[in-house]
């Protein structure tokens, strides 16, 4: 694989997505997303219920997320996208869009030359236990601890042949840090 053009930190609600993204893409110069920002108002509602986001919730916003990092990509910019991703399938959204083929989830009528997007997949995995405490302690996120339970039966780890590394959460941020920019001078 060719030097990714973006970085997918992914994980479930806890894992540190957020905090360790920013800081990546701060030290390597790239621009930052968070998924949450672009959650949808009713996603919001809904989570912030204790109610679990089904796929129908997730597509429209994965596919926001597909358009940004394809615009971006596309004209040359290297970005840092924290975001769940805990299916497969929402990996491939974020890759190819919503078929699979499409240049865009949107149908814009305009085609453009399109190449999947080249990403490397961090996942941030680590027990219920221990992500269970750390939500506990966050203060002001729409995301309650009580969904913690359903992402992790969700979280479809990913697997070859998707390009990923597995790092554990138990490490401090800047292990975490460390270990990726050591795998991106594999690449």
């Amino acid at each position: 694989m060719a030097a990714p053009g973006a970085l997918l930190v992914m994980g479930v609600s806890g894992s540190g997505k957020s905090t360790v993204g920013a800081l990546l893409a701060s030290e390597l110069g790239w621009k930052f997303y968070d998924a949450d920002d672009y959650h949808s108002e009713e996603n919001r509602r809904k989570m912030g219920e204790g109610i679990p986001l089904n796929d129908q919730d997730r597509i429209p916003w994965l596919c926001k997320l597909h358009d940004i990092l394809l615009r971006d990509v596309a004209s040359g910019q290297h970005v840092v996208l924290a975001c769940s991703a805990l299916k497969k399938m929402y990996r491939d959204i974020l890759t190819q869009g919503k078929d699979g083929a499409a240049p865009k989830c949107k149908e814009s009528g305009r085609e453009a030359k399109w190449a999947k997007i080249q990403l490397l997949v961090v996942h941030l995995s680590g027990s219920f236990e221990v992500i269970s405490e750390r939500l506990l302690k966050r203060q002001g996120h729409f995301m309650p601890p009580e969904l913690l339970q359903s992402q992790f039966e969700t979280l479809e780890p990913p697997a070859a042949p998707e390009t990923f590394i597995q790092i554990s959460v138990n490490k401090n941020v800047t292990e975490i840090i460390a270990t990726i920019m050591e795998t991106l001078k594999m690449k």
